[in-house]
């Protein structure tokens, strides 16, 4: 090794042996950086809007949280108050933290005491409020509850406590278990398990049929998934008292990759007769079902089912009463599906839209409810990233890459093929609709310009503008520029942004710190408003550049599918390709490079590092996967398969073989209580760096998760990130 490394685990940061460290001026960097970085960073926005089922009026909560107000769409005038904590009748509560609205309006469900159980998930105290009666009374009288659904007569509430699922049928202030095999670590009912919340973006495993006569549900029995613990310290930050003097533990159910899942079955519950009846699907090799919803009547219950290689998806339509399942749709492809075709499925009144790349980019499909194909709604070469939904007219709206990879555009196709864009080409842009699709929330940003949030009608008209953050732009008016470039890598030009220091002097040459993400799929480099510590760091004389290179997404199947299972190979080559051709620019300091990244990025960081004859001074891994054989198995084996499928493929792709061609400067940062890329991968890497003799940096957040988030702790990572990028030197 060229220089002297020493493993710092602390809490706080401490010097590298190869300088003379100031803590002082560390705790002025983070003093510094807390402007550029969440939470101090979010630019303005609106309050979260809910739309009444017409459109024409949504409602909003007050400042405080204690009244729900109705405003008109078109004019923002105020309409009159729904609810009052301080008019209630019979129950009171003095705020609450958020509100769910019933089908018709007639009830909404508040909540407050939320607690978070995984990234998406909560558990709170519900009250269930009668808008004309303005009565007031708790959902449940047990324990906090968890995803509550309302049934389409508003006559009953879904719920779940301690994986089992109950409904309160609201006309008789009762409650009826519908399951009771709920345990601990064996049966979860209505709600998914750790890796589908985390891997298929859900919170709630129930559907009501149309008619509200039947409740639909998965069933998640983890008996057989390895139990995983992380442990818990008292910490400094929200302190967790009890934990003082001995540590206590997060216990959980978490499939690595080739390990055993949940067995996912699906189930009826008949309201009347409160009889259940177990659904079977024909097809033996289904691993999973990502989603279940209602279609048309209550006889169609759809089901969207993968195999475990994620490659087949499969869509069943269900008659809960016969038990009777038929297969609509078959959806494959050579490698991984895009996570949008069954994510994303779009019910109109007689089809459903799907997403699907079978065309190479991915686009827009209607089918009927008996699972012909109508149409191919959108084509070219570019890729459709949402769908929005389908107005009274049969108009289409969506969100694609049509402009550039870089760029995101709202558009229409009306019902005669005519397509319309709502938003600018040159720019990001996104949309919330009203159920009725006759109003939206829009907003728009580019890379000079913070998010602009107005309400507009389908017809493309701005009706006003919401927030125009021109105060929040005012703050950031002299920050460096964001430009857009691109760099080749074996033959494929790939796309770049570059951010230059203030003042820049194209006669000096600067340090660079490359920042990427890398992932299947994702995308870094957008036409779109990033306010974060790369500027700080253009403002402390570095230039920073993220590219993506292949596999990340807007950019068609081919790019994205040559990474499939030899994940880190290609996105490697590509880092360090364009590592080399900015290095080469007169005014980069080409021995002073570095690379980083959080989470994937933090693996790729560390793939990086030890490439043979690696370009780089230093590196960074925050949160990093150091070998896939870690990590979950819905998102590993997505991309990887399962390790005694691809054996040669974990091998090559783990960071941690690589360690011993580890030949620069690293830090490693991580939360002692991520759930999700577990504090485990760093400390085996770090173990193999030991054993080999060879020294880094790392700091540890204790208590913190995946996202190191609350009391600052952001600046920390990113000052402490930024600090060590100002050593280096090859």
């Amino acid at each position: 090794m060229t220089t002297l490394r020493n493993i710092l685990i602390a809490t706080a940061l401490v010097a590298s042996s190869t300088t003379t460290f100031s803590v002082s001026a560390a705790n002025s960097i983070v003093t510094e950086i807390t402007p550029y970085v969440y939470p101090a960073n979010r630019p303005a926005a609106p309050k979260s809007m809910t739309f009444m089922p017409d459109g024409e009026s949504y409602l909003m909560a007050n400042e405080t949280n204690t009244q729900i107000l109705q405003y008109e769409t078109k004019s923002g005038a105020e309409m009159g108050i729904v609810f009052d904590c301080a008019t209630t009748r019979e129950g009171r509560i003095s705020s609450f933290e958020g509100f769910i609205l019933s089908p018709d309006a007639s009830k909404l469900l508040v909540y407050r005491d939320s607690e978070s159980i995984y990234r998406r998930s909560t558990c709170a105290t519900y009250y269930v409020y009668e808008v004309r009666s303005r009565i007031l009374r708790p959902l449940s009288i047990a324990s906090k509850q968890q995803s509550p659904v309302f049934a389409p007569d508003n006559r009953q509430i879904a719920f779940v406590v301690n994986g089992n699922i109950y409904i309160k049928k609201l006309d008789y202030n009762t409650e009826v278990a519908v399951t009771t095999d709920g345990a601990p670590g064996q049966i979860i009912n209505g709600v998914p398990d750790w890796v589908y919340e985390e891997e298929f973006a859900t919170t709630c495993s129930m559907t009501w049929a149309p008619d509200s006569e039947t409740l639909s549900y998965l069933k998640y029995n983890e008996t057989q998934v390895p139990l995983y613990s992380i442990p818990l310290y008292q910490g400094a930050c929200n302190p967790k008292d009890k934990y003082a003097l001995y540590p206590g533990q997060m216990s959980f159910k978490y499939p690595v990759a080739g390990e055993a899942n949940s067995v996912v079955t699906l189930h009826s519950y008949d309201v009347a007769n409160r009889k259940t009846k177990d659904l079977t699907l024909p097809d033996a090799n289904i691993e999973y079902i990502p989603r279940i919803m209602y279609a048309g009547d209550a006889t169609k219950l759809i089901v969207a089912t993968l195999n475990r290689e994620q490659t087949r998806m499969e869509i069943y339509s269900v008659n809960p009463k016969s038990t009777v399942a038929k297969s609509l749709i078959v959806e494959q492809h050579k490698a991984w599906l895009n996570p949008a075709t069954y994510e994303q499925i779009t019910l109109t009144d007689k089809s459903l839209i799907i997403h699907s790349a079978r065309s190479g980019y991915n686009h827009l499909y209607e089918y009927s409810l008996a699972g012909a194909l109508i149409r191919q709604i959108t084509s070219g070469d570019f890729d459709v990233t949402d769908c929005y939904g389908v107005d009274a007219t049969g108009a289409v709206y969506y969100r694609s890459a049509k402009s550039s990879p870089l760029n995101r555009v709202v558009s229409k196709l009306d019902i005669k093929g005519r397509t319309t864009d709502l938003t600018l080409a040159e720019a990001t842009a996104s949309a919330t609709f009203a159920p009725a699709m006759n109003y939206y929330r829009l907003s728009v940003s580019d890379a000079l310009t913070p998010p602009v949030y107005t309400m507009c009608n389908t017809a493309g008209k701005t009706l006003r503008t919401l927030e125009d953050n021109a105060s929040y732009a005012a703050n950031f008016a002299n920050a460096p520029r964001k430009e857009f470039f691109t760099v080749t890598s074996d033959g494929n030009q790939l796309n770049a942004y570059m951010i230059k220091p203030t003042n820049f002097d194209s006669s000096k040459r600067y340090p660079v710190i490359m920042w990427q993400y890398s992932g299947p799929g994702s995308q870094q480099v957008l036409n779109s408003w990033q306010m974060d510590w790369d500027y700080f760091a253009a403002e402390q004389g570095f230039i920073v550049v993220c590219v993506d290179g292949r596999g990340t997404g807007a950019r068609g199947r081919a790019f994205m599918d040559v990474v499939y299972k030899n994940l880190g190979y290609y996105e490697t080559i590509d880092q360090v390709n364009a590592a080399r051709e900015i290095a080469a620019l007169p005014y980069v300091d080409a021995d002073r490079i570095g690379i980083a990244g959080w989470s994937y990025g933090g693996y790729e960081a560390l793939m990086c590092a030890s490439a043979p004859d690696a370009p780089y001074a230093a590196a960074v891994a925050i949160a990093p996967v150091t070998d896939w054989r870690y990590y979950d198995t819905i998102y590993a084996e997505r991309y990887m398969l399962t390790p005694r499928q691809n054996e040669d493929g974990y091998r090559d792709s783990a960071p941690i073989n690589r360690t011993k061609n580890i030949d620069c400067d690293l830090l490693l940062m991580y939360g002692t209580a991520d759930d999700n890329v577990h504090p485990a991968n760093t400390l085996e890497y770090v173990a193999r760096l030991q054993a080999e003799g060879t020294l880094c940096d790392m700091l540890l957040f204790p208590n913190m998760n995946h996202s190191i988030n609350g009391c600052n702790a952001r600046a920390v990572v990113y000052a402490k990130m930024v600090d060590f990028f100002s050593k280096m030197k090859k």
